[in-house]
């Protein structure tokens, strides 16, 4: 391992100097466009609205189905500037949010006047034609079932190196195998003794200790949360909290621990209320699980219950199979795919199973809500956790009685009405302050509504949960022209995507759900066990064999090793679809306990080291870093958070939420795992919002990696990270060889003689407190390369 000075700099800056030009892009253009625009209109996505894709050179420059986004030196012909300038009504974007600051709108032109500089470059470079076609479609890699290849991890990895004519790397030294053990299969760093204890020959029996951990559950768990789009409130316009989502959240944490077959756990989220159930527990357990398609953003001020109901479908159709086959089907809701087998029957085949389902998110109506998302009800079990407040029977009574006497005034005031009508009276004059006495009624009676559904007669608090339910209604969707639901074309009978080839006949009386669940986890659907791991290779080795992990599309990319992912995809579903088994065997291969050494002659071969002739370098996510200055500083609290800070306030708006002066700036001001910090859209904890935490908008299973200047201001200036840095003070003040103590714990290494020469030095000066002067050590360590990532 190299030796780090990290209390003498702290150095973030871009990857490398490559002009003005292209530093204001990767300042200024490319952060936005990764914000307000990559959620469709990218390849990761899988999404490309109006054939518009932004997130390569190429894409943005050619433009969409109306012209070219960008013309460099141009900025009047470029469609993205007059979109995001609004001098367009019917080009504005991005599409239903308040218009970009002018200083974004004017750093887009300046950077279009300059010459649009873009070192984006795209990650499909073939001359295949798309396969739009269901024929052409099963030709594609993706769409034919795995290959049975004989062979093991290391031999198709040293296959292709040998191809190349590259050397693998040697082993790891048995330090840098712990920590990264330690870091990908539970979040945190080994303590010294337990690096100590380490070696090569224990290994397998160190991977099933972590494996067994509740901490494993807990960082896995993470994984599927940032696929699920997990939050606990809605964003968008109206951005109201959502005080039920933690209990999916420990749904999955739970789930992961047991390793519940993942055929299974994709079953549950997706079908569980549809599932027989044992008991209670399991009942409860189950309708907890179908949370996951209600954890989705909603228009919840859109006024049109139809186009709510489309736009609901929508998000869970885009989720689920994006989720699960890394296949964006969504597009095709307002055309046939332009680069996939998908058509408008294949996607409104789909949202007829979701359009029979109802969503249960919890939101009742208000100023801010035209739309009442109800809860569900679960069994009462012992020692349940329930944070909703109670109320009395007489304040139970009160509101029975207020909301008798607002659907009797409703009752009047709309025979009031009728009744004019018939005798041809004029009440034209009335009619604000009809409307202003129908609103107040609505809005009263949605928040009595909402705090009626969370207690029972007696006032006792309810266990509730959000989740989905078969609707009262089942149907078929009509197809949509244009995806518009003023024009309906024809109905589509239930059922999937015929390039799939595999038939299922959906029940009548229920919305299809268990036979979509089923379809998608089907050992002959070639994309699930792919995608899944492709997934937890990508967690392990920093990329996915396919590096586009969201995207097994033709806009995605290609796999580099083709013949090991449909090994692993097979292992996986012969070992019953156990995550815990496919992890174990990835982490045990030579090819994972490579050391991360630079070779040139290899890196001129293979500079982005897909052909994998060395382990992969790579940061700690987010939750990591908070996590490990906690641990470190010896003031972790493992136990699991009760319920959420969210579900604590009690139904309030994010908004509200952020000017709450007595809310930590965590929103939780505990010392637990990260995993259990709120989760608000739009407001997210700055700990980990810094280090590019999962855009819970999106379904996430590449986070983005950025290396910004205000990371460095935060590890400097950041209250938490000095409050981190003043325990592990403490907890080494003591220590007969003070830096040798925090280089073991921040490290696991000794320091070697420079860093100690250095450190030594520092702490000398008389010019200030002893312990000031050692919290300032600590800090540099927390803010060194060397801690954030992982060799």
């Amino acid at each position: 391992m190299k030796p780090a000075l990290p209390f003498l700099i702290v150095c973030v800056c871009t990857c490398a100097v490559r002009g003005e030009d292209v530093t204001f892009f990767e300042s200024r253009i490319r952060p936005v466009l990764v914000k307000q625009c990559y959620e469709c209109h990218s390849v990761e996505s899988g999404k490309t609205k109006g054939g518009l894709t932004l997130d390569t050179k190429q894409g943005i420059r050619a433009g969409g189905d109306t012209g070219p986004a960008v013309v460099p030196g141009d900025a009047a012909k470029s469609l993205l500037h007059a979109a995001i300038k609004h001098s367009d009504p019917d080009l504005e974007m991005p599409p239903k949010k308040p218009k970009l600051p002018d200083a974004v709108v004017a750093d887009f032109e300046t950077w279009i006047k300059a010459g649009a500089a873009d070192p984006r470059e795209s990650e499909v470079k073939t001359e295949e034609r798309p396969p739009v076609d269901v024929e052409s479609g099963r030709k594609f890699w993706s769409y034919q079932k795995p290959k049975l290849v004989v062979g093991t991890i290391d031999g198709f990895i040293r296959a292709k190196l040998k191809e190349q004519g590259i050397e693998p790397a040697p082993a790891a030294e048995p330090v840098v195998v712990v920590r990264r053990l330690y870091f990908d299969l539970i979040g945190l760093p080994p303590t010294p003794e337990q690096a100590a204890a380490f070696s090569m020959e224990k290994m397998e029996a160190m991977v099933d200790e972590l494996l067994r951990s509740p901490r494993f559950g807990e960082r896995w768990g993470r994984h599927w949360l940032d696929v699920a789009r997990y939050a606990e409130s809605n964003g968008r316009e109206s951005n109201l909290t959502f005080p039920h989502a933690w209990r999916y959240r420990d749904y999955v944490i739970d789930a992961v621990n047991e390793d519940v077959s993942f055929d299974r756990f994709i079953t549950e989220q997706i079908a569980g209320d549809l599932l027989p159930a044992k008991g209670d527990a399991e009942r409860a357990r189950l309708l907890t699980a179908t949370g996951f398609l209600a954890q989705g953003a909603k228009d919840l001020n859109e006024m049109n219950p139809a186009q709510f109901a489309a736009d609901v479908a929508d998000e869970q159709l885009d989720t689920v199979t994006r989720a699960v086959l890394a296949s964006s089907i969504a597009c095709a809701r307002c055309h046939d795919h332009k680069t996939e087998p998908f058509s408008m029957e294949d996607y409104y085949a789909l949202a007829g199973i979701f359009k029979s389902t109802q969503t249960f998110y919890g939101n009742w109506i208000d100023s801010e809500n035209n739309n009442h998302g109800h809860l569900i009800r679960l069994p009462k079990l012992p020692a349940q956790v329930i944070p909703n407040r109670a109320m009395t029977v007489d304040r139970v009574k009160q509101l029975k009685n207020d909301l008798a006497k607002l659907n009797a005034e409703e009752i009047a005031q709309n025979t009031y009405i009728a009744k004019a009508k018939l005798e041809g009276r004029d009440i034209s004059a009335e009619a604000n302050k009809l409307l202003r006495n129908a609103i107040r009624i609505l809005w009263t009676r949605g928040g009595i509504e909402g705090q009626l559904e969370t207690v029972d007669d007696q006032g006792h608090a309810l266990p509730l949960c959000m989740g989905v339910q078969d609707a009262k209604r089942i149907q078929d969707s009509q197809l949509y022209d244009r995806g518009e639901i003023a024009h309906p074309v024809k109905p589509v009978s239930r059922g999937f995507p015929l390039v799939m080839g595999i038939i299922s006949v959906l029940p009548k009386a229920q919305s299809g759900r268990v036979e979509l669940a089923q379809w998608l986890v089907s050992r002959d659907n070639p994309l699930a066990a792919r995608v899944m791991a492709n997934r937890v290779w990508r967690h392990l080795f920093g990329a996915g064999i396919i590096r586009t992990v969201d995207n097994f599309g033709f806009s995605g990319e290609r796999p580099s090793h083709p013949e090991l992912l449909d090994h692993l995809a097979l292992r996986f579903m012969s070992g019953g679809w156990s995550v815990k088994k496919l992890i174990k065997e990835i982490v045990m291969s030579e090819t994972y306990r490579q050391a991360s050494t630079h070779r040139s002659e290899a890196f001129n071969k293979d500079p982005d080291n897909r052909l994998l002739w060395r382990a992969n370098k790579h940061r700690l996510d987010a939750e990591v870093i908070r996590d490990s200055m906690l641990a470190v500083a010896g003031v972790l609290d493992s136990s699991r958070r009760p319920g959420s800070l969210v579900a604590e306030l009690d139904g309030q708006s994010v908004s509200l939420i952020s000017f709450n002066t007595k809310l930590p700036s965590d929103l939780d001001g505990s010392k637990r795992l990260s995993i259990y910090l709120p989760v608000l859209r739009d407001h997210m904890p700055d700990v980990l919002e810094q280090f590019d935490v999962a855009n819970p908008n999106l379904v996430t299973g590449n986070r983005d990696v950025t290396n910004v200047p205000l990371q460095a201001l935060y590890l400097l200036n950041g209250p938490f990270v000095q409050e981190q840095a003043a325990a592990l003070a403490k907890r080494i003040q003591s220590s007969p060889d003070r830096v040798q103590a925090a280089f073991q714990f921040c490290f696991n290494r000794k320091p070697d003689a420079r860093e100690v020469e250095l450190a030594e030095k520092f702490l000398r000066t008389r010019s200030a407190d002893d312990l000031k002067l050692l919290t300032a050590f600590c800090q540099s360590l927390f803010a060194s390369a060397e801690f954030r990532f992982v060799d």
